[in-house]
């Protein structure tokens, strides 16, 4: 049967960029996976992936694609490894690696032979007040760390022995393991990735070549930060293996409950407690704020939840141009513990106010009305 053209078998056209043919040879190697393809299409999948390795490796190589640009498969070496060669899933590994690292990821890299993994991130919750969250702070936290161990000098291997290549892998940290045409690199279940076996393991670190310790961490928490929030800070989370880079540590901000305020986004709210006389009369009252003390003037005949809002005195967030505003929920106090004389001036208070008609009291009115048309 004659060769598919290359672009054809990767489906992208022939000005296609290194990215997108990439891209679609992840896709169809994801689709002609010998799992998804059971029975008689195994078969089929089979061929088909061969043919698209086959053109990924031409493609992806600069040379070899200007070649065929130019002349055809006339220009490319006719010796090259075909499809049908013994290695032609040599790169199924690397190229789902690749894939399953970006779904999860999982950031791999090699040097030396042996593969390096990225450390794992670390979290760290911490507390603070609301004036801490609005004004910002620097403060210190201490988290797990690891340092060289002084008494092997990190090579993990009692003082006057060797560490030793290790014999399964050979020092690379990984193994081939083969099904049939599949072929899977697996790290080694001798070493664990290292590539190496120490006979004897330092008493100091137990052959880690390493000793966790505590280390103390500025961390700058910024005005106008809110809880929930997450502040990152690179290459402070666990170590790599095998020299791979170290993750990063999440500091999470929870606040502790405020006895005055609750916060919502950049403004703020509090209940204000007010007598009934001056709920009846008005009057000025004081009111906190992050800022100090403010003066609210309180008409006559304020009812319980009455808003009252302060304008920019609430928290300017750490993407705000402008603090928000502070709402104060007014709430009428009932008296309580009366003495009887207390008793009977309300009582007079009450007959004075049913005998001089007019409505005194709107929302019991009010209430009064709508029960008699229920009724009615």
């Amino acid at each position: 049967m004659a060769k598919r053209d290359y672009y054809e078998v990767l489906g992208v056209p022939k000005n296609a960029s290194d990215e997108e043919i990439k891209k679609a040879y992840r896709k169809l190697a994801m689709k002609f996976h010998p799992d998804r393809n059971q029975g008689e299409a195994a078969k089929t999948a089979e061929e088909k992936f061969k043919e698209t390795k086959e053109a990924y490796e031409m493609l992806s190589d600069a040379q070899k694609r200007a070649a065929y640009d130019q002349h055809g498969f006339a220009g490319v070496d006719p010796n090259m490894r075909g499809p049908g060669g013994a290695d032609a899933y040599g790169g199924f590994a690397e190229a789902f690696g690749d894939i399953f690292g970006e779904m999860f990821g999982q950031s791999r890299s090699r040097a030396g032979g042996r593969q390096m993994y990225r450390g794992s991130d670390l979290s760290y919750a911490m507390e603070i007040t609301l004036e801490e969250a609005a004004r910002g702070k620097d403060a210190q936290i201490r988290i797990p760390s690891w340092e060289t161990c002084e008494l092997c000098h990190g090579s993990g291997a009692k003082p006057g022995t060797q560490v030793k290549p290790c014999a399964t892998c050979g020092g690379a940290g990984t193994v081939q393991m083969r099904q049939g045409f599949f072929s899977v690199q697996q790290t080694c279940p001798t070493c664990r990735g290292s590539g190496r076996l120490i006979a004897e393991p330092c008493v100091g670190c137990h052959g880690q070549g390493r000793i966790k310790k505590q280390k103390t961490l500025e961390v700058k928490i910024p005005a106008g930060i809110d809880g929930g929030m997450r502040i990152r800070s690179a290459g402070n989370g666990e170590p790599g293996v095998n020299g791979g880079p170290p993750g990063d540590l999440y500091i999470e901000i929870r606040l502790k409950k405020h006895d005055i305020f609750e916060r919502d986004g950049d403004d703020l709210h509090c209940s204000v407690p007010i007598s009934i006389i001056t709920a009846t009369l008005g009057g000025e009252i004081d009111v906190p704020t992050l800022a100090g003390k403010a003066v609210i003037d309180i008409p006559e005949g304020t009812q319980t939840g009455k808003q009252f809002r302060l304008r920019g005195k609430g928290i300017k967030g750490v993407r705000s141009s402008y603090p928000g505003d502070l709402y104060c929920h007014i709430l009428v106090e009932t008296p309580v513990k009366l003495t009887e004389h207390q008793r009977k001036l309300l009582r007079e208070l009450d007959e004075s106010l049913k005998r001089g008609g007019g409505k005194h009291s709107p929302n019991g009115d009010s209430w009064t009305d709508r029960l008699k048309s229920f009724f009615s």
